[in-house]
Formats: structure tokens, sequence, C-alpha cells
């Protein structure tokens, strides 16, 4: 080894260090961190669990998913169907179809602002009223904003895509017959419940029950999905009406010429099947078109053949006959002396419009002879009279279930009160509606029976109840032929191909407690007389003129010549008067047109004019 030279630096070497002791570490330290590790783990564990596992953990699973649901789960209506109405061929008169409802959620839409001009154009609203139905709404979440939109007209106004801006599917009602049967079959409100007619006669039986449907939606209320089904809707029960489309066609038609003719302010139509007891056809004027009410008012929302009273007038002579042939006293071939064409009933005197002399039952019909029914209900028991207009149903509930129907009004009377019962022998001091008189007539149309009136399809006609004798119902069938022939006052409702029986009538209304000198004429008559099919009567209201101009044999009788004539070639009943109107005896002129025209009487309900 060579030694190091002197001049050569040495090199320091470090300190020699001496081995280190490994660390010591307290067993109690190691085993309690551990410890505390574990115990971490274990409350990660169970916190987790109590969110995602646990059910009843405060603020756990379900109070999470409840959350989450309420903000993304729905659970929609599904509105149920309304039931169709018909009439009895199936024809619709009363159908449901979708329409779409826009809704907003004000609490979303007014976060945009900036879209409310252009929301309120689309909607065809003023942007200022969209404004105050905001601000009314704010603190809601729900807001109609247009209902029964079609649905073209919704997705214009959805494609604008506005926050807080949603649709709803609901039905709307349309009527494919319009104002033509709106009286009979009625109307229904914004929410599709009835409110007029059948539609609210049978509303519960056309209501269906809505059904239920849970779906997923995202922050913007949009459908995300359909989950499950809750609940199905049940459509609706459908009705069928008794009417026949076509003889309702033709009766409205035919209402609303005569009216027109007549210059009157309403009217009223109605055909009864006298076989089954339907309502064939009813129709009133003034009337509405139940698929666009805003011209709809009080006067023309009432079916006035069901609901509205009148004092019948001369149509109650007919049941007058019936019941003097009835007790006995008097036949047919009995003449009754009018003799010098007024009676005096204490201070009153009851007229006829000319002195008739002394005629047979069946002519004092024919020429409405007011003295004659006097002098025969004077030889009747007080209330013999009053009680048969009571059996063919005049003063009593018919039973349609039509709301509103009137019971009539039938005072019994005393031995004293003679003019009193002088009024009820030509149709005065008691009420009746159309459809009571109808009913009434189709007694006599079907020999004695009494069959309930209805307003729905008859599948089997009902037996009814005998209520007279069909030999007196004959007799006096027979008679009511006359009031049609030239020396009757209702020539001018003679049919060309069917024989026809019926009578006129006409009354002075009550105006502030007294009668005036408007009119109520009407005609009401069977076809064909032999085997009576239908009964039809035609009610003109106060028409232009009144006096002999303005009677039933003149306003009324015509329109019931058309209607009958129509309705029984439509319902194929075989002609049974082949020579029709091309007589001479069945083109004749009354007897007494050409009698001038009195004014009403100060006193109508004891001096009620004769039809002309």
């Amino acid at each position: 080894m060579s030694r190091q030279s002197a001049f050569e630096p040495r090199t320091a070497r470090p300190p020699v260090q001496p081995p280190r002791k490994p660390l010591k570490v307290a067993h109690w330290r190691f085993y309690g961190v551990g410890i505390l590790l574990a115990v971490l783990v274990v409350v990660l564990i169970v916190h987790v669990a109590s969110l995602q596992v646990l059910p009843n953990a405060d603020k756990g699973y379900e109070f999470l998913q409840g959350q989450g649901e309420s903000r993304t789960l729905r659970t929609e209506v599904i509105p149920a169907y309304r039931g169709v109405i018909t009439d009895r061929n199936g024809d619709p008169l009363a159908v449901s179809t979708p329409v779409s409802t826009l809704w907003a959620n004000p609490k979303v839409l007014l976060q945009a602002p900036h879209r409310w001009g252009e929301l309120a154009q689309a909607l065809k609203l003023n942007k200022a009223e969209l404004e105050t139905r905001l601000a009314r709404y704010g603190t809601k979440e729900f807001m109609y904003l247009q209902r029964q939109l079609s649905p073209e007209a919704a997705q214009a106004v959805l494609a604008l895509d506005i926050p807080g801006v949603y649709e709803h599917i609901e039905y709307h009602r349309y009527y494919p017959a319009a104002e033509v049967a709106a009286h009979l079959v009625g109307m229904t409100d914004v929410d599709d419940r009835g409110q007029e007619g059948m539609e609210l006669a049978y509303d519960a039986w056309l209501t269906g029950e809505n059904g239920a449907k849970e779906v997923l939606k995202d922050l913007r209320g949009r459908t995300v999905k359909e989950l499950r089904l809750v609940k199905s809707a049940r459509p609706g029960q459908n009705l069928t009406l008794s009417i026949d489309l076509r003889l309702q066609y033709l009766a409205h038609r035919e209402l609303k010429k005569a009216v027109e003719d007549a210059g009157a302010v309403a009217g009223s139509i109605v055909i009864l099947d006298v076989l089954t007891g339907e309502v064939l056809a009813m129709s009133n004027l003034p009337t509405y078109n139940p698929n666009d009410r805003s011209r709809a008012r009080g006067a023309g929302l009432r079916n006035r053949a069901i609901t509205d009273l009148y004092e019948p007038g001369s149509a109650v002579k007919p049941w007058v006959i019936l019941a003097a042939l009835e007790s006995g006293k008097f036949k047919p071939d009995d003449v009754i002396d009018t003799n010098p064409g007024y009676f005096m009933v204490g201070s009153k005197s009851i007229k006829d419009h000319r002195n008739y002399g002394a005629m047979d039952l069946a002519m004092a019909i024919a020429k409405s002879s007011n003295i004659a029914m006097t002098k025969i209900t004077f030889a009747l028991d007080t209330n013999t009279v009053r009680d048969m207009y009571e059996r063919l149903g005049v003063g009593k509930p018919i039973g349609t279930g039509f709301p509103g129907e009137s019971p009539g009004r039938l005072p019994v009377l005393k031995p004293a009160q003679k003019i009193e019962r002088a009024n009820f022998s030509y149709g005065y001091a008691l009420n009746s509606t159309v459809l009571q008189t109808v009913q009434a007539y189709g007694v006599i149309a079907t020999g004695g029976i009494k069959r309930p009136v209805s307003l729905l399809r008859v599948d089997t006609p009902p037996e009814g109840e005998r209520v007279v004798e069909k030999k007196y119902t004959d007799q006096v069938k027979e008679m009511l032929k006359r009031v049609v022939s030239a020396e009757g006052t209702g020539s001018k409702a003679q049919a060309i191909s069917y024989s026809v029986a019926g009578k006129t009538g006409t009354a002075f209304k009550a105006v502030n407690g007294k009668y005036s000198s408007l009119q109520l004429s009407s005609f009401i008559g069977m076809a064909p007389v032999k085997n009576p099919r239908i009964v039809a009567m035609v009610v003109i209201d106060e028409p232009k003129g009144g006096g002999i101009t303005g009677n039933g044999g003149i306003v009324a009788a015509p329109a019931f010549s058309k209607v009958a004539e129509d309705a029984l070639r439509m319902l194929q009943v075989p002609p049974d008067n082949i020579r029709g109107k091309d007589e001479k005896s069945l083109i004749a002129e009354p007897a007494i047109k050409s009698v001038p025209k009195n004014p009403a009487p100060k006193n109508a309900l004891a001096s009620e004019r004769s039809e002309t």
C-alpha cells in the first residue's frame, strides 16, 4: 500500500451510526385504530342500508323513492266514453268525439314571461287577460288555458314548446241532427254531463266510469313512459230513443213551415205510435242548435210539448161526447137544440160562431158547438166529464221521466160551479200538455186502451189498460171523421191516401190574468181511421191576425195532412183512401168560411168562438 502524499487532502469519513432499534407501538393503539376503521365501515354500511334497504328508517329508501316519484310519477285519468244516443233505427243523435284541452302549470309558465305574448296569440287571447289569469293562479299548479280544441289546433300550440303548457284529452258531445231533435235529445255541459232533455234524464245511464293509469314524466311535465294501468275506463251505456229520425225531420220541416206561414211565435208537433205508445217524432219552435249554443235562449230551450201547460180548447169536445155516450144518457143520433145561437149560464152568455140550430152529436163535434157541449155537460153528473178527462190522462204525470214534465191541472168541480162546468166542456179552466192531449186521443184510436207513452224504443208493446169501452170510442171516431169532411172545421186535414179523423182546437190565451185576443190553435187527428197507426198533433202559438184566419182548421190542419200522409208512407202502412182529394167533396171549403172575423169576447171563458 502506498503512502498518501503529504500534499494530498484527506477525505473526512462519516461517523459510524449505531443501528436503529425498531419502533415500538403500543398494542392498545393498534387495536384501537383497527376497531375505529371497522366501526366506520359498519356505520357506512348501515347508512347505505338505511337509504336503500331498511323500509322504516327515517328518510330511508321509501322516503327517497317517494320524493323521486312525487316529482316524476303521476296518475292520469282515462276519460270514459259517454254512451251514444240513437233513434229507433240506430241513427246517431248524440255521439262523443275526442278533443284536446290545453292546461298550464302557472308556477312553470311564470318563469317564461317572454313567451306569454306568443302563447296568447296562439290561443287567440288578449295578453293582458292571460297575465291576469296567471297572477290569479300563480300559487297553483293547474290552470285551464282553453278547453275542447280540435287536435290540430292543440298541436299547433304545443308545437311552440312553451314551458308549462300541456295537453289533456277529453270528449266533446256532437249532435248530428242539431236543432231538429234538440229539445228531446238535450245537451251536455263542458264536462260532458247532461244538462237538458234525455241527456239529463238518463245522465247516470249514459255516463261511464273514468279509469286511471300511472305514467312517468320528466321535469317539464312530458310523459316519458306509461308504467301501468291502475283502472280500466268503463264506457257509458247507449240509449235508444223511440223517435224515427226520418219522421223527426219531416215533422220539424212541416212545423217550421206552418209557424212561418201563420206568422206565429212558437209551435209544437208530436207523432205517437198508438200500437206501442212510442213517440215517433217531437219537435218545437223556437229551437236551438246544441252544437253552437251561443244563440240558445230560455224560450228556445223548452220542450214545450212536455213542459208547457195550455188550455186545450175545443180539442176536448170529443172527450165530452165520450163521457156522454158512456153515461147511457146520450146516443149518437140524439139531437141537441142550440137555438138561438147562445145559451145563458147565470149572467154569462155561451155562444157559437153562429146559430147552428138542432144537430146530432156528430154535427156538434163537426161544427165545434160550445152550446151543445155545455148542454150535454149539464145533463151529466157534476164530475162525469172531469172524471173522463182524468181517465184519459189529463191532470196526471205521463211518466216519461223527461225533466220538467208537467202533470197538468184538473180541478174537482162542485154542483154550484155552473160556469166552470161549462168551461170544462169546451176546454177552459183546465190545463194539459200537448203530449197529454195526444195520449188521450191515443185512447180513442186504440179502442179504449191506454198505453204508457214512451220516449224510448219499445221492443215488446205493453198490453195497456182499458179505460173506455171500445164501442164508445168507435162511435166517437166516426164522429171525428165528420170534422175533416167538407162540413167540418178541419177539412184541410184530409190526406190523399189515408182516411183521417180528428179535431180542431182554438183557445184564447190568458195574459196577466185576463184573456186576450191571442190564440193557441191546434189540430189533432188519427190515421188510418179503421185501424189507426198514428196520432199526431200540431199546435201553433199566436198565429198572426188570430180570429177565423188563425184557428186550428186553417193554420194547423194543413201541416197535419202533410205529416200524416208522409209518415204513414214511411211506416209502410197500406193506403186505405184511394180516392183521396180527387173528389169534389174533399176539396170543398167549409160552409161558414165567409163569416167575418169577430173581436175576442169580453169573457172568453164563457164564450169561446167555434173553429171555422
